[in-house]
């Protein structure tokens, strides 16, 4: 059984508190994922003063302030990370960020985490992804707002700059939040499994849960799901994120899921083993029968239970002497 690994994504649902972030990834750990994620950056290195909101951020937040005014009151200070990753270890879960800038890869890297997540944002960055794939580390990379090109081309950065594609995983993911139903498009992860042969997951947009848990039935090996302490707070994703209760539920369906997918091979399952003779049938006397009467149509049947003759041995049956007296619904003997 192939366990996928899910990333709870608390960005910037901290709203800035410390104690806000901290409650977060006692939540992400009581909802059994592997990894809670937040965003690491320095505002004025991430957007300039004449970046404007996107429309879900002006609905969430207003309109009145910048992108930068909005993302300087949710940044984390080099302190707060301390915190928060030995606060992932007390809960044991494992702490995870995205950079958005390139002084922001250089801080995480000194703290000697074990992968490296590249938003969608940042995929057609080439200093940025050139500057992770220098790390040589593991990466998961969302491909939100990208055709085959920019994919292809974010790769050959990677790869050429000392990332292995073996330690390459790609997240199908659109970028708009909440995504709308049919611009999910989950096949696309086949399309970007079989067009790149690199393992695919999902970061995921939409309001609910359905989508992530047929995503794992689809293949994903990586799930990447926003989450809130409360979807009424302030602040630009908490709407088109899931409160606790939902991330768990998500987290539980998911390992139900890998459970049951299986082998992939059809087989008899112990479980259901013993249900064979219940539900299946065998050859038996349709009325009484005297011994050396030649078994036909006329005086057999197929009924249950299934601890006789097998009836798929019917025509082998048909007009053989009976070897002994039979009675109505006896269990036919050769």
């Amino acid at each position: 059984m192939s366990k996928t690994l899910i990333i709870a994504e608390a960005g910037v649902n901290h709203n800035g508190n410390i104690d806000m972030a901290l409650q977060l990834i006692e939540k992400a750990a009581d909802a059994g994922v592997d990894y809670v994620k937040f965003q690491t950056f320095k505002s004025e290195k991430l957007v300039s003063r004449h970046a404007a909101k996107a429309d879900y951020q002006k609905a969430n937040t207003g309109g009145e302030d910048s992108q930068l005014k909005m993302l300087q009151q949710l940044e984390l200070s080099c302190d707060d990370h301390f915190l928060l990753i030995e606060h992932c270890k007390k809960c044991g879960i494992k702490f995870l960020s995205t950079a958005f800038d390139l002084e922001s890869i250089e801080f995480l890297h000194s703290l000697n985490l074990d992968l490296w997540k590249i938003p969608s944002g940042e995929i057609t960055n080439l200093p940025y992804l050139r500057s992770i794939a220098q790390k040589k580390g593991k990466v998961i990379m969302s491909t939100g707002m990208c055709n085959h090109e920019d994919i292809e081309s974010a790769l050959n950065v990677l790869t050429s700059n000392g990332t292995s594609i073996e330690n390459i995983t790609l997240l199908h993911c659109n970028t708009e939040y909440p995504t709308p139903w049919d611009d999910v498009n989950l096949r696309a992860m086949h399309d970007i499994a079989n067009r790149f042969n690199v393992p695919v997951g999902y970061s995921d947009h939409t309001r609910g849960i359905e989508v992530p848990i047929a995503a794992v039935a689809l293949g994903a090996t990586v799930i990447e799901k926003h989450f809130t302490l409360d979807n009424n707070l302030p602040g630009p994703d908490h709407k088109a994120s899931l409160e606790p209760d939902r991330l768990k539920a998500m987290v539980d369906a998911i390992r139900h899921i890998e459970c049951a997918l299986g082998s992939g091979t059809k087989q008899v399952s112990e479980s259901e083993r013993k249900n064979m003779a219940i539900a299946r049938k065998s050859i038996v006397a349709a009325r009484n029968i005297r011994k050396g009467e030649i078994l036909s149509e006329k005086n057999i049947t197929v009924k249950r239970p299934g601890n006789g003759i097998n009836p798929m041995q019917w025509d082998c049956i048909i007009g053989t002497p009976a070897i002994k007296d039979f009675k109505e619904d006896e269990l036919i003997e050769i």
